[in-house]
């Protein structure tokens, strides 16, 4: 009976979970996960050691020691491999995980920051404010008036980039 009613209580548990993982944040979830996996971890080895069976867990980490040593020349050989795939990781990660906090535009390859700089602005600015000083800029460097191509493309990919179009 009492078996009954403690798996009836762990699955409102785990229900109340799931249903609180949904609403919650991206950040917050992984915190929480974070902190479910060592719970989970320290409840294992208690009951390992609880129950006297700890050399089973011992004997496992002797095993990946022996590994892990054996395995050390392999790693330090393709060290250099590995350092470049994680490099190319952080970028993919970096690069599909947006640009809005200042991060370079992956179409125009400016950052928030360079924008406000080109359009003379300070951060933060309104959007009213930015279209004034891109219409601004454009009326002095437009092409058809002398001005210089380039210097118009970053006038309007910093209002791009700056207004999210």
């Amino acid at each position: 009976m009492i078996r009954i009613i403690l798996l009836l209580v762990i699955i409102a548990v785990v229900l109340s979970g799931l249903k609180a993982f949904k609403k919650a944040a991206p950040e917050k979830t992984a915190n929480v996960i974070k902190l479910l996996f060592y719970i989970v971890i320290g409840l294992i080895f208690l009951f390992l050691a609880a129950t006297g069976h700890l050399n089973g867990l011992f004997a496992l980490i002797g095993v990946f020691a022996a590994f892990a040593i054996r395995m050390l020349p392999q790693l330090i050989r393709y060290a250099p491999y590995l350092h470049r795939l994680w490099q190319e990781f952080i970028a993919a990660k970096q690069q599909s995980s947006g640009w809005e906090s200042g991060r370079t535009n992956p179409k125009s390859g400016m950052t928030k920051a360079d924008a406000y700089e080109i359009l003379g602005l300070k951060p933060g600015a309104s959007e009213q404010d930015i279209i004034t000083a891109h219409r601004r800029l454009m009326q002095k460097i437009h092409p058809d008036r002398g001005g210089s191509d380039y210097l118009a493309a970053q006038i309007n990919s910093a209002k791009k980039t700056l207004l999210g179009k």
